[in-house]
């Protein structure tokens, strides 16, 4: 038993991981440091900001929703800091799953394998319910085309006040009510993103440096426009007036959602060129910016428009409607599709390559989950999988729902992270860190405290839902993955 229990913890030494770069089929480097911004600011501006801002606002924080996005920071900060060290160290396919098998082992390496599922597919299916919101939007503002609301929403709603699911009941064009039926909108844009990511890592970085730079534009122009109608007294109360100060850190903990991505940098160093030097430039540029972008953002949302009369569905486009600017709300709205699709498209492209890595060491099936296109050389059969996947969830789920499960799974990434730096630190002291994370171990203990704290402000139902997830990895980590990891059969041969 002994033995057994040992085998769960077995480990991938660094230099195997850094010697497994030279065999197989591998992906191809061409990306630079500013591909790699570009990359992290696509993934994380996107939902997070234009969707989940209103609700934040609304719901928990007011105005002091600027604080809460500087907590969130702070948290991703100390962990953006603990990716960097450790991408630069391992420049391989897996993210935060290769370096928890370096330094914890098989079985929590599963576990956080399966954990980034939450952040990068389900984080795609928030994303793609957030598109179509704002797709809707668009339509009905610029040429009064009204969808088949059937057609425009998942069938069920969720109460987060009860926990509980009623079926999504809309009003028809011609008089009377039905149920809806799923989002058309998210599956057409989940099925176009897939074809993109398809045909290359090149190609796919060029379509997103263009959204990037559309979606920076547009949040400008919004940040620029929206000051002039900046009215002071919208910030006052600053706390929310039921959630009072409270509200700060619960809003940190849903707002958090708006910085999953910058991390999705570091499933990329298999594609980096100087993977040793850009990786660490890409997380901390792109959280940067991205944290300058928010808090600008979250300033002139809640000076626009008081916190109560926010718009959930589309605060940003409805807070410039709200002042007469229809027009430019419109311009702005196609702007924010483009970031949205930015946002999609590199969480899509993520995914399968923490599939790849964990395909590669056994713990999933190779022949779909590694196989690599012979033209394209992309992982092409779980890029279609993982976008089967992300528009069934957008279809069909509440969007509400899936975004703190979403958080929940990216906070638990970070905490692993950054007990990971402090792991190698005392257990390879030696090994080589073109990167090093300063004032560790109180940068990784940090880490581990900020982004577990705000797990907890989530709540015990979002910890529940973790925990049911967690099991259904476990099943099939026992039932598959264990005796048929390569670290497994070297073992038994």
């Amino acid at each position: 038993m002994g033995f057994r229990i040992a085998s769960l913890f077995r480990r991938k030494d660094i230099t195997r991981l850094l010697g497994e770069m030279d065999g197989g089929e591998r992906l191809h480097r061409k990306l630079g440091p500013v591909a790699l911004t570009s990359l992290g600011v696509g993934a994380t501006i996107g939902t997070g900001l234009y969707v989940q801002t209103g609700f934040v606002a609304h719901e928990f924080a007011g105005p002091s929703l600027i604080l809460s996005f500087l907590i969130a920071a702070i948290g991703c900060g100390f962990a953006a800091l603990c990716y960097s060290e450790l991408a630069s160290m391992v420049p391989v396919a897996g993210s935060a799953y290769t370096y928890a098998y370096a330094t914890l082992g098989e079985l929590l390496a599963w576990i956080i394998g399966w954990d980034l599922i939450l952040e990068y597919a389900i984080g795609s299916s928030v994303v793609a319910s957030g598109w179509s919101n704002y797709f809707e939007a668009f339509l009905r503002g610029v040429f009064h085309i009204e969808l088949d609301p059937r057609l425009r929403s998942a069938p069920w709603d969720y109460h987060m006040a009860t926990a509980s699911f009623t079926q999504k009941i809309v009003n028809l064009p011609g008089g009377g009510t039905g149920m809806a039926w799923f989002d058309l909108p998210a599956v057409i844009i989940v099925a176009l993103v897939t074809i993109i990511l398809v045909v290359g890592i090149r190609e796919s970085a060029g379509f997103n440096a263009a959204m990037v730079l559309l979606n920076i534009g547009v949040i400008v122009t919004v940040v620029m426009i929206g000051s002039t109608y900046v009215d002071s007294s919208n910030w006052q109360p600053f706390f929310h007036e039921s959630k009072g100060v409270r509200g700060v850190t619960e809003g940190a903990g849903r707002i958090f959602f708006a910085y999953i991505g910058f991390d999705s940098i570091s499933t990329h160093a298999e594609e980096a060129r100087h993977p040793q030097r850009d990786l660490a430039i890409g997380i901390m540029a792109a959280l940067l910016i991205c944290t300058i972008l928010y808090v600008a953002v979250a300033a002139v949302l809640t000076g626009m428009v008081p916190y109560g009369l926010i718009d959930v569905d589309a605060p940003l486009s409805s807070a410039l409607a709200s002042k007469g600017l229809r027009f430019a709300g419109g311009l702005i709205t196609l702007g924010i599709l483009a970031g949205m699709t930015s946002s999609l498209l590199v969480g899509n492209l993520s995914q399968p390559r923490i599939l790849l890595a964990m395909s590669r060491d056994g713990l999933l099936p190779p022949g779909l989950f590694a196989a690599i296109h012979p033209r394209f050389k992309t992982p092409w059969k779980s890029t279609i999988l993982v976008g089967l996947g992300v528009a069934l969830a957008a279809a069909l789920a509440p969007l509400n729902f899936l975004a703190d499960l979403v958080s929940m799974g990216t906070l638990f990434a970070f905490v692993i992270v950054s007990a990971a730096v402090w792991i190698l630190r005392i257990t390879n002291p030696e090994a080589p860190r073109p990167f090093r994370a300063p004032w560790v171990p109180f940068v990784a203990t940090m880490g581990i405290l900020v982004n577990g704290g705000m797990m907890f402000s989530l709540g015990p139902e979002n910890w529940l839902r973790l925990l049911v997830w967690l099991v259904i990895g476990l099943v099939i980590y026992f039932g598959y993955g264990r005796r048929r990891s390569a670290l497994a059969r070297e073992a038994a041969a």
